[in-house]
């Protein structure tokens, strides 16, 4: 299949994750919006007894999936589901179990290998189990692990999003006492220039600015608590804004976010998983949205996990789930009208042209 036209549906394909968690809850609700078929079509890539299992277990009213066999065969106006498997799957709500995440994987590359065959447009997961999807077709850490290597990319960004906050990390899931001697200038760069790259051409933001936060207390007051600031992110950072980019720090973490410096900024790298990660959830947990920046695919993910406590019990909101879709909806027009400028440019720009603009930030080393 090609992809749509400008004045057709996105067409979004869902993985259902965990079917022992709280995935196809989210699922459910957000596809039972209408508005959501204004623009979008939904494809579920999962289990239709196990969708209705949920169904009737929520006691969901007038709601019901479009089987279809076929992506092509899909109802813009309806939510509709293809079979990744015919067998007969027990589910146990609030359970880690293997055939859970047997399926979650199954779900998982039917959907990869629908966009790859330009199928859909754009993939959004549900929350998987990271211990329980472990096998031998899939060993990663996660959901971007396995896209990053599936499509042969050594540098990606996982970037969460909620609105106007983007927070992006350096180093992913590692163990925090390897984070010190994982980080160098180079990887830095790469990540800056990475970040740079997707706010322009996924978020549509011509001139991006971008904060870096450092990795010690205090950025480790001029060194007086370590010295990879010094050392390894201002040589980065000072290269990176040399070639054009407006990146400013080191930051300290704890000054950025509680004096809100953080809102003059449209993305922000933290240098390991949760120096970005709790002041993110703690400001966006509801809404947040994850996001695999540097993939040739666009992918969205709530930012949220499977939730075993309330899988089942109706009690899941599902607003991270819907900003996961509007946003991949965002992101695969913002590529496909960057893309057409760039191989039709209608006039030379030049960005020296344009007048910088100062950023004033208040250190707070409290």
């Amino acid at each position: 299949m090609t992809p749509p036209a400008e004045d057709e549906n996105v067409r979004i394909g869902f993985t259902h994750g965990d079917i022992n968690g709280i995935g196809y809850e989210i699922i459910i609700k957000t596809l039972s919006d209408p508005r959501i078929f204004e623009m979008v079509t939904p494809i579920v890539f999962g289990h239709s007894k196990v969708a209705s299992y949920h169904r009737k277990t929520l006691d969901v009213k007038d709601f019901n999936f479009n089987l279809i066999k076929r992506v092509d065969t899909a109802n813009p106006k309806r939510p509709n589901i293809i079979n990744i498997d015919e067998r007969e799957i027990k589910i146990d709500l609030g359970t880690s179990t293997k055939i859970a995440g047997e399926i979650a994987y199954l779900s998982l590359k039917a959907a990869v290998e629908s966009i790859d065959k330009f199928d859909i447009d754009a993939i959004v997961t549900a929350p998987i189990n990271k211990n329980n999807i472990q096998s031998n077709s899939f060993q990663f850490h996660g959901h971007t692990e396995f896209l990053a290597s599936h499509y042969e990319v050594k540098d990606f960004l996982m970037l969460m999003v909620s609105g106007n906050l983007r927070i992006g990390v350096i180093t992913g899931h590692i163990p925090i006492s390897e984070v010190s001697r994982t980080i160098n200038s180079q990887l830095i760069l790469n990540k800056i220039r990475m970040l740079e790259s997707s706010l322009k051409r996924d978020f549509a933001i011509q001139r991006p600015k971008i904060a870096v936060l450092g990795l010690n207390p205090h950025a480790s007051d001029d060194g007086l608590i370590g010295n990879e600031e010094k050392n390894i992110i201002i040589p980065a950072v000072k290269q990176a804004f040399d070639e054009g980019t407006l990146v400013y720090g080191p930051y300290p973490a704890d000054g950025f976010f509680g004096s809100s410096n953080y809102k003059q900024f449209d993305a922000i790298l933290a240098m390991y998983h949760d120096q970005g990660m709790i002041p993110f959830k703690a400001l966006a947990f509801d809404s947040g949205v994850n996001y695999t920046a540097g993939l040739p695919v666009v992918r969205t993910s709530p930012a949220h996990g499977t939730a075993y406590d309330i899988a089942g019990k109706d009690k899941a909101d599902s607003t991270s789930m819907q900003a996961a879709v509007y946003l991949a909806c965002d992101i695969f027009k913002n590529r496909k009208q960057f893309d057409e400028l760039l191989a039709n440019p209608l006039q030379p720009f030049d960005v020296d042209d344009v007048e910088d603009e100062s950023i004033e930030i208040e250190d707070n080393h409290e």
